[in-house]
């Protein structure tokens, strides 16, 4: 890994490990030992979610399972649970009140990534003979709803991409910071919109790390793999209308290398994007919550309406998984079956005669 190249992305990676530190010193000690074996093979990200899942269980069975405190838990105590005991969990997680008294609702998508977490965690225990019994093994994952993707319309896309040209619907504080930040915002939504680029990844990029010349940006992917995406000519004249600008900037400390910089001279974050974002597609598409990733999303789309190529879309959008890519845009397959329907001909321009009902009819003679 080239350190000073991505010393952003190692940053964010270092408060990543400290969070993963502090949640996991919260859980029982035993529990250590899981986190470092999925190290390697799990993002940190997706390791704090599990450390945070595991939290919530631990938490509950204190809370509700007299048997169970922190000072007697253990590998006995686990291995005690039965199938009731983690389904009644689940029911806990449609609707609960948390430590500061709020009330929380879980979908069944994310009851299914906490019974996931819970199902990891296990499977662990059992595989390494600390457990004999697996209380999760049967316990099955709910089927989600039919996925429906939010995602602009190439209207809608038109609309924004004009709206950030005008400033147009922008109230007078936004206006005041419209003509500023123009250039930028175009150049990010056009290199979004064109290339389907994560927002993490967007605002990693570096000045050296765009080619102009073969219209090529290197991105660091989810779990840090370097990867080369393409843009168009159109979005290069964005990027390079920016780059302009960009030349007469001087960065805050620390942040020469940043190619996309905030009102503070900064490398720009992503809340600075997801609240571009909501500012310009709100009055263009009200009834749509529309964010980075669904940007994305919209990008796929058009992808994969234009090339009918699964696989190709999967590799543009740096998905590891075909099923990722075929769960969110296989669906479209009854768009194109729809908008193939009058494409062949059987014969030209001919149409059936016209039925006459004679039965009734009266005659002329």
């Amino acid at each position: 890994m080239n350190y000073i190249f991505f010393m952003h992305y190692d940053d964010i990676e270092k408060q990543n490990i400290l969070k993963i530190r502090e949640l996991v010193a919260s859980l029982p000690s035993f529990c250590k030992d899981y986190f470092r074996s999925i190290e390697n093979s799990t993002q940190s990200k997706t390791r704090i979610a599990y450390a945070g899942d595991l939290n919530l269980f631990f938490n509950y069975l204190y809370k509700y399972n007299p048997s169970i405190n922190k000072n007697n838990v253990s590998y006995e105590t686990l291995n005690s649970l039965t199938y009731s005991d983690i389904d009644e969990y689940l029911d806990y997680l449609k609707f609960y009140n948390n430590d500061d008294k709020l009330e929380v609702s879980n979908t069944s998508i994310s009851i299914n990534r906490k019974l996931a977490s819970l199902k990891s965690f296990f499977n662990y225990l059992f595989n390494h003979d600390l457990i004999d019994n697996n209380p999760t093994a049967k316990v099955k994952l709910s089927k989600p709803k039919d996925i429906v993707i939010t995602r602009l319309d190439n209207d809608e896309v038109s609309e924004l991409l004009d709206s950030v040209e005008t400033g147009a619907n922008l109230n007078k504080h936004q206006s005041a910071y419209h003509e500023k930040n123009k250039t930028r915002d175009l150049a990010i939504l056009y290199l979004m919109l064109g290339t389907g680029i994560r927002v993490s990844e967007c605002v990693n990029i570096n000045i050296e790390d765009i080619n102009y010349k073969d219209n090529a940006i290197k991105i660091k992917r989810k779990g840090g793999k370097e990867a080369l995406i393409y843009f168009s000519d159109e979005v290069k004249d964005y990027l390079l209308s920016y780059h302009e600008e960009r030349k007469l900037i001087i960065p805050a400390d620390d942040d020469d290398k940043a190619f996309f910089l905030s009102s503070q001279n900064k490398r720009i974050n992503v809340r600075t994007i997801q609240l571009m974002v909501k500012k310009y597609t709100k009055s263009v598409t009200p009834l749509k919550k529309i964010t980075p990733h669904k940007l994305r999303s919209t990008y796929g789309t058009n992808l994969y309406r234009e090339t009918g190529d699964i696989y190709l879309v999967a590799n543009n959008l740096g998905h590891n998984n075909i099923n990722t890519t075929e769960k969110h845009y296989a669906a479209m397959d009854e768009d194109n079956r729809k908008a193939a329907r009058n494409i062949l001909k059987l014969r030209n321009n001919k149409k059936p005669e016209k039925h006459i009902n004679t039965k009734n009819k009266k005659s002329d003679d």
